[in-house]
This record gives C-alpha cells, structure tokens and sequence, in this order.
C-alpha cells in the first residue's frame, strides 16, 4: 500500500510542488492544508489515524507524535519540505529537491544495534573544598555521593555523603563505569565530640564510580573531555555552568542504551605484525582515546567511543566501519536521492551533507529569515559528518551530484575530514567540485550557496554503489574519469598505491610478504621472486618498517586499470643450483654473496670441502656432512644388545 504524504503550506507561506510529489509514484498526496497543527489537526488526527501517512512539516514533529501516541498507532513518517524548498527564494523551482527529500524520507533505516550502560548513581565530586561541598549537598539527595576534598580543612559535618581527602591520579572509563586511582588518601573518623578527624593517609587506593563531576580550576581529567559520557566538568567560575551540571549529574541514574557506532573486524586490522608497527591512523585520529593497540590489531571500547565516525573513514582495510547505520545504507541514500531529483526532471543537484544539530538549525534560520537553500541544493542529515569520507564524497558525484558540500560545525572533527576531502578531490579530478563549507551565520550559508553556480558537466552514467568503501571508490573513479591511462598520484597519507622495491639492495628475504596484512605482497614457491597486487595494497608501511635492507618505499598513487588486480613480479633473481644434484635453492647473488664472506675467512669454512657445503642444497649439504670425516651427526658406538643368556651366564658365574 502506498503511503499517503499529508502537505500543509504553513499559513499559506510555503509553496509546495504537488505534482512532482505525486509524479513519484510513491505516495498519494492529500489536499494542501494550511494549519495541520491547529485549526485542521482533526484532519491530521484522521491521516495518522490510518497508520499510513507522512507529514511533511519537522518543526511540530512533537505535536503529530503526541497524536499518534493517543490514537495508539506507530509514529508517522516526516519530510521537512518546508525548511528545505518550500521557504526558498526558487521554491517555484524546486519539484524535484521535494521529490528527492521525500524519497529519503520513505526509505526505511535499519535498527540501531545498542547495548545497556547501568548507572548506579556512584558519583565523585571534584573542586575545592566549599565548592565541592555545596554541590555535593545538592545532589545528596539523588545520587551516592563521594567528594574528594583538596585539603583537610573545613571537614563536613553533614553525614548524607562521603568525604575523604587525598591526590587523585588518574581516571579512566565512562559513564557506568570509571576507575579511579587516589594517592594520600585520608578517609574522615565520624565519631568523637568537636572536629571531625582523619585517618592515616594511604596510596595506591582504588575506587569506581558512575559519575565524575569535575568542578576544579586544573585541566580535564580526559581528552575531548565534552564527548566522554558521565564526565561533567564546569568551570568554578561560572555559576550557570555549575549549576548546569548539578542537574545534569542528577539526571544519570538508572539503565540508558548507547548505540554500538562501530564494527570491528580484527582479523582485517593492519596495524601490526611481528611487533613492527604498520597503520596507526585510528589511533592518532580517535579524539576519546577509545581505542588502544590489542596486539597485531587495536581494539575499541564502545563505552568511551563517541561515534565520530573518524576512525572509519581513514581505516585503509575497512577493519573499522561505521554502524550507525552501516555505510551501504549511506550509498543507497546518496543513490536514491541523486535518482529521484533526476526522474523528477532535476538537472545537476548539489549535496549538502550536515549534523542534525548545528546544520540543521542554521538551514531552517536560513529559510525562515534569509532566502532559503538553493532549489537545486538537497540537503542530506547525519549525525556526525566527520565520518563522510572519501567515498562517500566519490559516490556522491558518481551517482548524479554536480558537486559535494559539506557543512562543518564548530563542534565538528575536522582532523579526519581535511585529508579525506584532498583525497578525494585528488581522485575526481575536479576539485572545484567538492569542499568544506563553514558559515558563521544563516546569511553566510544562503550567500555560499546562491553565489556558486554548478558548471556545465559530461554526462556520468550513475554508478550503483555496492561494495566496500574500496571497491565503491573504484567504481566511482573510473565512472567520473574514463579516459585516464595513467595512475593519479595522491597525497602521502593515501591507503591506495604501489611500492617501489630497490633491486640493488634487495635480497628476497620475503620478510616484507609473510607480513603483509593484505596479501598484496607475495612470493613464488618454485622461483626467488616478489610479487605484486595493487589493489589489495593499503599503503600501511609494514613492508617498508620490516625491510632489514631498507629497500622498500611507498608510492601513493590510484592505478584505473586492470592490472592493478592482478600479481605482477616486482623482483626476481636467479636461483642457485646445487652442485651436487643439480636442484635450485636459494637467491643466486644471496649464496655468492655469502661465499665471498666466509670462504677461507672463517673458521668453519677454511677447507674447500667446507665452503663447497655452502653450495648445496638442504639434502645434499645434510648428506655430506654425516659421511664427511668430522660427521657432527657422529656418535659413540651403540652398546651390544643384551640377551637372555647375557642374564643366564651371570647368575651361573655367582
């Protein structure tokens, strides 16, 4: 059954394009109201009453849920058509930005995977002593209180919380669940008449707490301290903030579900092997800190994890991917949005990917007070737009985008975002075509926007984006640039290219292919060679950090052709043959090399016998050694076995 789509023209302010709506196919719409949201919300009631319906209004989402709520029936869908096209300076214009929204709206998200945080409501309350102790009185009355005190002076006499005295050490973990560590403990003596005393002070102490609430004037206990969930820290200061935080802290008790923003498959994970370090790039790049190294790979604590999204979009082996939702979900909401502005007659639609916090407001600021967004301008929301990556950019264009925008917030990630936005403008050829956009105000967006006029582009045929964010990459670079014979070179950092071996310095140890992560380097059981797959290379740097002779370097560079996908032989020498059997074993220059050393200047090799060992095979060398005069395989002469009558005859002798 086709949903029905519900308009409402916001008091007759919003224009909205009836016609490419239902030109969709994929609702039917109903007449155009004016006020679903007072005076005609009996006919919202009825729409959504039927448990079929989209309401094309965001701004009261609440006042439709709440309906939905009374009449017992799921929540209805929501396109915000009119912060979007309908309140624009070219809203006449925009059918096919509505037609694009509403099928973003229609397609259904996958569940969030989340797990359970508990909160027992054990807090810890950090700052100097009178500070300290008013909030602590506060949150008595809701929370397990402890205040650690910086000094020993003024010891409360209120016994609804816990004092002790001491110099905290560390903390580590998040909301449920941090461990804190306490040197020169001193806990408070509650009997006896006048001051209250303390016990002996104490180091190493231990302690684990839900809730830290950080009221001191010294630096945050922990890195982005504001994404790290249970922290709550304020300045002394500024008594709206701690008062902000009071409450806050108060609110934290009980079982809250967190979404699970990231997959890991450790088995894909280059980082390192034989303790050679190889990609740290998620380690450098995680803002929390929550991910640590776990041996050849690293692991994630989903308890600390913020879910920017950084890690997954540089991770070259795809051992990270976001979950929240998955990035093929994300390829098809590129794909469906580019398809449905193109079958609604759209011509060269730009994206605009932004937050659901900060870009969201600044759009619909933009719309009520400015001039609007562009009606060829189609704005995507996430909830973190540091995880666009590379190929979520190259999808875009491959799929029917003119050009990419990204809207960055204040608050956004950009450590991550940087490289990929120059790596992707790298691959397209025309970087003109993407960019980060930061507007300090509505206005700025709107001026942004109107002033950057999309430019006359070839025809793309759209890619359909299935795949890993590699293999999707490739499908986009070669829809957007056909014609390329050579391989573009990238930035350093880039997690596609070849490597470059020094043959003079090489000597096939093949210490570089058992390590590789990928399997892009590899050998040749029946010949001393290296060789070579492009495609599977991820740039990590193992092979070059494992290479006793240094002979390895890295070559950024993305290769459109076939070859790429198959072995190709980057190094090969002539084998050695025996000169006893005949067999090959061994690098020819490797064993000459070797006898230039030793032969006649060591000890072992001083005789002409000795140095011929060197060169033979395994077998043969085995064999002339136990029938050489100095056999170290020889032995002392075997006992004679002893018999029965060995036995007899001594006890006849006794």
């Amino acid at each position: 059954m086709s949903k029905s789509l519900i308009l409402c023209d916001c008091s007759k302010s919003s224009k909205l394009n009836t016609e490419a709506l239902e030109a969709s196919g994929k609702v039917a719409c109903s007449k155009v109201h004016s006020g679903l949201c007072t005076f005609e919300s009996d006919a919202a009631k009825n729409a959504i009453a039927t448990g079929n319906s989209v309401i094309g209004c965001q701004q009261e989402r609440a006042f439709f849920t709440e309906l939905a709520a009374d009449l017992e029936v799921p929540e209805p869908c929501f396109v915000d058509l009119r912060d979007r096209a309908g309140w624009s300076e070219q809203a006449s214009t925009a059918g096919p930005k509505m037609a694009a929204l509403l099928a973003d709206a229609l397609r259904e998200s996958p569940p969030t995977k989340t797990f359970d945080i508990v909160s027992e409501g054990i807090c810890l309350v950090l700052g100097e002593n009178s500070l300290a102790l008013t909030a602590a009185a506060q949150l008595a009355s809701f929370l397990s209180i402890t205040v650690l005190l910086e000094s020993a002076t003024d010891l409360p006499l209120d016994r609804s919380f816990d004092a002790i005295v001491g110099q905290l050490k560390s903390a580590t973990g998040a909301l449920g669940n941090f461990d804190v560590r306490i040197d020169q403990l001193q806990q408070i003596k509650p009997g006896g008449r006048s001051a209250l005393g303390l016990a002996e002070p104490r180091n190493g102490a231990k302690t684990n707490c839900d809730i830290i609430l950080d009221l001191r004037r010294t630096a945050p206990l922990f890195p982005a301290h504001k994404k790290r969930e249970g922290y709550l820290r304020a300045d002394p200061k500024d008594p709206a903030a701690v008062h902000e935080a009071i409450l806050q802290a108060s609110h934290l008790v009980g079982t809250f579900e967190k979404p699970l923003y990231l997959s890991l498959d450790p088995t894909m994970c280059a980082h390192s092997r034989a303790e050679q370090i190889g990609c740290s790039k998620c380690l450098n790049i995680c803002p929390t800190s929550a991910i640590k190294p776990a041996g050849d790979h690293v692991d994630i604590d989903p308890n600390i994890c913020a879910g920017c999204g950084s890690c997954a979009t540089l991770c070259p082996s795809g051992a990270i991917s976001y979950d929240d939702p998955a990035v093929d979900f994300l390829f098809k909401r590129i794909a469906g949005m580019a398809e449905a502005y193109l079958e609604a007659g759209g011509d060269q639609p730009r994206l605009l990917v932004h937050d659901r916090d900060y870009g969201a407001e600044i759009i619909a600021l933009s719309a009520r007070f400015d001039r609007g967004l562009p009606a060829d301008v189609i704005p995507m929301d996430l909830e973190q737009v540091s995880g666009f990556g590379h190929a979520e950019m190259l999808t875009a264009l491959a799929t029917g985008f003119a050009a990419v925008d990204i809207l960055v917030s204040p608050k956004t990630e950009k450590d991550a975002l940087d490289p990929e936005l120059k790596l992707a403008q790298a691959l397209t050829g025309k970087p003109q075509r993407l960019r980060l956009i930061e507007p300090i105000d509505p206005s700025d967006l709107c001026t942004t926007l109107y002033e950057t006029k999309s430019e006359d582009l070839e025809h793309v045929t759209p890619i359909l984006p299935l795949g890993t964010r590699r293999q999707v990459t490739r499908l986009a670079v070669k829809a957007l640039q056909p014609q390329l014979k050579e391989p573009i070179p990238l930035p350093g950092d880039a997690p596609y290219g070849a490597i470059l071996i020094d043959t003079e310095a090489c000597t096939l140890c093949l210490s570089c292919a058992s390590l590789c992560p990928a399997g892009a380097l590899g050998d040749n059981p029946d010949m001393p060679q290296l060789r070579f797959q492009e495609d599977a290379c991820l740039q990590c740097g193992l092979c070059a950090n494992v290479c006793p002779e240094k002979a390895i370097r890295l070559q950024p560079q993305f290769d459109t052709s076939e070859a790429v996908f198959s072995q190709r032989v980057i190094h090969e020498e002539d084998p050695f043959e025996c000169v006893e059997c005949g067999q090959p074993f061994g690098v020819k220059s490797t064993v000459e090399h070797i006898i230039e050393k030793l032969a006649g200047k060591h000890a072992m090799f001083d005789t002409s016998d000795a140095t011929r060992m060197i060169k033979m095979c395994d077998n043969c060398r085995v064999n002339a050694q136990f029938h050489s005069e100095k056999n170290p395989f020889a032995s002392n002469e075997k006992p004679r076995v002893r018999t029965t009558e060995d036995y007899l005859s001594k006890r006849r002798d006794h």
